[in-house]
């Protein structure tokens, strides 16, 4: 947890590797994950490096892959995941990996080939076979229905007298395909058009669908005959089959020759369906045994494309037998990287062993803070405000515990809470299993991601659900009331609002032992005014202290960076003001509290209590109050218009410290510098007007007098923006942590109005039909619950409580404008499927 506070100490370092052992080198760093290379080649085209033809070799190897995984997914076939990531192959071991690869792409494409020839022929046989049985059918109606009107059409009315007459027999020509269901209509409309109306089409649709086997869809056809004379018709037909995509397919004449040839059809199909199952157990068998080892195969050609690509990043000195490597490194780990180097050379058997130097440098390291499973959730909420700076502190740990708090004071309910809790509770049980499945669906991803988050905040909900002792909208009776209902029933039943009178025996002046009294809600009248005193006063203290605590950690980000001017002109009138203002305020809240009660006698009765909000006001603008109820007082304690007076001077003074101090102390200094300069210089150029060359270093020291002006302005300007965000956003942002009681009140309100209007009807229910009722009541109530409530409600407070912390909280000490460290890690390339981050040289 150390570096989880300030992100961890890194160096660059400078890498000699003899090539012959770079590749086991870069392969033990990249099972390591603790260095971040830098690209000392970035003008150099990506196709003009050393090592692009192994890359391409390994996109060629992982393109093949991608192709048996797609086979083996269309067969549904399960691929064995061991979860273990096998150690990156030597180099002369890709020659096998290619051989390999390439004898199974080819079988499986011949494989696939005949496949598909087999299946178009099949679908061929299956067309005929549909064809024979349809047009035989067809050719029964026409001997059976020797119609007039039918051969009239195409050979008028005279010729179908002849026709009529005994042994006067017309010879018509035919045509028989099939054709897509779809296309039928506008290709009967095509021949009817085309040929003027003189051709006969019959059609019937074949009821079962076939497999096309060029992609493998189901497709319906449907059988055509179509009857003409002559070889004009002949040939206009047979186009306008050929533009519609129609198959046509040869038809005899005798019914004997269509039966003989269905006979043959069918035993040609039996036989194709016995070399098609046999083809397919094939494939099968290929698909299935690559399926065990595809994940193994798919992890050991990343590993080697990720080295060489990262090789390609290095540069080869003058005898092109050593590779040149600069790389950013942890210096807690410069002992375990140079051992995982040592391991390197011993397995390529070089005997020259690497040099790891470390460079000085004054460019910024990247920021690496080191998480584990629990904190990687909260530091993700951190990095996307912004990647904190290097060294600076880190808000994570803090918001460990602030940002479920914080959420829980707005999604306080016990019931609610449990939900969350348990619905976190059961990823982080089967977090194993789910983080195995690796889904795509991004929605499942980020709640998967924030389980511990999700847990927690569910935990600190059913706390601050104790508290309000709010369950479902309606309270837990653990301890019993502090208060006693003296009413008689009658009296109860007749009067629709009663008052409980503190001051009297209904109240037993205690305070309550754990959380709010249960009788508050069953209150109607005066519960949601209670309420909203108590949580807007409880949201401005928290509000207070979050801040508070915010500035204190930049003294922290100060002192490290040994920052004087930032601790004296920042820190200290920032914290000061906080202090003398709002922390005062928070302040009034428990005084009133403490002396105010409703048993008291005047001046400090609940009666005589004065507004926090006016009191404030009045402080800030100096107004003398109001004058008070009689026998009450103006003031809470004695002596309390001269502290506010003094407090609202010291809050005042604060300001000019803030916008003046640090640009003055750089003036200050920087004339100092001057004056050491000018002295320096005076005496250079009694020296130089002995030789004749004192005019040219007056001239040059006035140009970085304006450069300096320059800065300084920049630095005024900054400084006042600074100040004015700072003094306005102390008032805006305590207003801001109000959401905290608005929506806490929104939440309670919500869950009042479902139980109220949902649940309470299947509750008044009685008898069978109640219990009926109240089943269904109950069900739609739970999903109004979940869907609103946990889900929708639960989001909003998430959105709320994360602009509390990037807006409120870190904008008093933290940056965020650093850069994240992206080591060569082969864990993260395999999981992202890509190469890994490069740093490019700045």
């Amino acid at each position: 947890m150390g570096s989880l506070f300030r992100s961890e100490e890194m160096t660059l370092c400078q890498l000699f590797l003899q090539s012959e052992a770079a590749y086991a080198c870069v392969s033990e760093l990249g099972e390591l994950g603790l260095v971040q290379f830098r690209d000392l080649n970035p003008d150099v085209n990506v196709f003009q490096r050393k090592f692009v033809n192994e890359v391409r070799r390994c996109d060629e190897m992982e393109r093949k892959l991608r192709y048996l995984e797609k086979e083996i997914k269309k067969d549904g076939i399960p691929m064995l995941d061991t979860g273990e990531s096998p150690e990156a192959p030597q180099p002369r071991e890709m020659i096998d990996l290619e051989a390999t690869f390439e004898k199974l792409e080819n079988e499986l494409r011949e494989v696939n080939q005949n496949a598909e020839a087999l299946k178009r022929n099949f679908l061929e046989l299956t067309e005929l076979k549909h064809i024979l049985r349809k047009t035989q059918v067809f050719f029964d109606e026409m001997a059976d229905n020797q119609n007039e009107d039918e051969q009239a059409q195409l050979l008028g009315e005279e010729a179908g007298v002849r026709a009529s007459q005994p042994g006067q027999n017309l010879k018509l020509g035919f045509v028989a395909g099939v054709i897509l269901r779809e296309r039928l209509a506008a290709f009967e409309r095509m021949l009817w058009r085309a040929c003027r109306g003189n051709v006969f089409l019959r059609q019937a649709m074949i009821e079962s669908p076939l497999e096309d086997p060029s992609n493998g869809d189901q497709v319906y056809k449907s059988v055509f005959i179509i009857f003409f004379q002559g070889d004009q018709l002949k040939t206009r037909v047979k186009k306008i089959c050929e533009g519609f995509r129609a198959t046509l397919y040869p038809c005899p004449e005798a019914p004997a020759d269509r039966r003989e040839m269905a006979m043959g059809v069918m035993t040609r199909i039996e036989d194709l369906n016995t070399v098609l199952g046999q083809t397919q157990d094939h494939r099968h068998r290929v698909l299935v045994a690559a399926a065990k080892n595809l994940k193994n195969w798919f992890v050991k050609v990343r590993k080697i494309k990720a080295i060489y690509h990262t090789l390609n990043l290095f540069n080869l000195d003058v005898t092109q037998k050593c590779l040149i490597a600069e790389c950013w490194v942890p210096v807690l780990d410069i002992e375990t990287i140079q051992l995982a180097l040592r391991r390197g050379t011993e397995r390529s058997g070089s005997s020259v062993p690497p040099i790891l130097n470390r460079m000085q440098t004054f460019e910024n390291p990247p920021t690496y803070n080191r998480t584990n499973k629990f904190t990687k959730a909260f530091q993700a909420l951190i990095d996307a405000y912004g990647v904190a700076s290097y060294r600076e502190m880190n808000p994570a740990p803090y918001t460990i515990i602030t940002f479920p708090f914080l959420f829980a004071v707005m999604f306080g309910d016990l019931g609610h809470g449990t939900l969350m809790a348990l619905f976190g509770l059961w990823m982080i049980r089967k977090e194993k299993g789910l983080a195995a499945q690796k889904t795509t669906n991004e929605i499942w991803n980020i709640f998967f991601g924030g389980r511990y988050i999700i847990f927690l905040m569910g935990v600190f909900s059913m706390y601050t659900g104790l508290i309000y002792n709010d369950i479902f909208s309606k309270s837990l009776n653990i301890f019993g009331s502090h208060w006693h209902v003296n009413y008689n029933k009658t009296t109860v039943l007749n009067n629709k609002h009663l008052q409980l009178n503190p001051s009297t025996v209904d109240y037993e002046g205690e305070p309550y032992p754990f959380g709010m009294d249960p009788i508050w809600q069953v209150a109607t009248a005066n519960k949601i005014i209670f309420q909203n005193s108590y949580k807007m006063k409880i949201s401005i203290i928290l509000g207070v202290i979050h801040m508070i605590f915010g500035v204190s950690l930049s003294l922290h980000n100060h002192t490290y960076f040994k920052n004087r001017n930032a601790v004296l002109y920042e820190f200290i009138p920032q914290l000061v003001f906080l202090v003398m203002m709002f922390f005062y305020l928070a302040l009034l809240m428990f005084i009133k509290w403490n002396r105010y009660a409703a048993t008291n006698l005047p001046p400090y009765s609940a009666g005589c209590a004065p507004s926090i909000l006016i009191t404030f006001i009045d402080m800030v603008l100096g107004n003398t109050p109001k004058t008070p109820l009689e026998g009450c007082e103006s003031y809470m304690y004695a002596g309390q218009s001269l502290f506010q007076s003094l407090f609202r001077f010291i809050a005042l003074c604060c300001i000019p410290v803030m916008l003046l101090g640090k640009p003055l102390k750089i003036i200050q200094a920087r004339r100092q510098a001057n004056r050491q300069n000018l002295t320096g210089a005076t005496s250079d150029a009694e020296v130089g007007m002995t030789n004749g060359t004192a005019g040219g270093g007056a001239g040059h020291g006035g140009g970085g007098d304006n450069h300096e002006e320059e800065e300084l302005s920049e630095i005024c300007i900054h400084q006042g923006i600074h100040t004015i965000e700072f003094v306005l956003g102390s008032v805006s942002h305590t207003a801001s942590y109000l959401r905290l009681w608005a929506l806490s009140l929104a939440h309670a309100q919500l869950a009042e109005v479902l139980w109220n209007m949902v649940l309470s009807i299947g509750l008044r229910q009685e008898g069978w039909t109640g219990g009926i009722m109240l089943t269904i009541v109950f069900a739609f109530w739970a999903i109004l619950t979940i869907g609103i409530l946990v889900l929708m409600e639960g989001l909003s407070a998430f959105l709320h409580t994360l602009r509390l912390h990037w807006v409120e909280f870190q904008s008093k000490f933290y940056k965020g404008t650093g850069y994240a460290f992206q080591p060569f890690a082969f864990d993260q390339i395999i999981e992202n499927g890509g190469t890994p981050a490069v740093e490019g040289a700045e």
